[in-house]
């Protein structure tokens, strides 16, 4: 793989990372979680023009 893709990758992944950490944070917020709750979470990626479907489960322990 060349530099190019692995930039865009990397950008990709980074604002995948960051906007889903705000939307978990403000949906948390907004749900009043108590302390210490569990939600259990999946993400799906998919690719347009390739046959990708990617999916990703696990929990996120709201704060203590």
């Amino acid at each position: 793989m060349n530099d190019e893709f692995n930039m865009s990758m990397r950008k990709f992944l980074k604002q995948v990372g960051v906007t889903s950490q705000q939307a978990i944070e403000k949906a948390l917020r907004d749900a009043d979680a108590q302390p210490g709750q569990s939600f259990e979470a999946k993400v799906v990626l998919t690719i347009d023009g390739l046959d990708v479907r990617h999916e990703v489960n696990g929990t996120i322990k709201g704060v203590e």
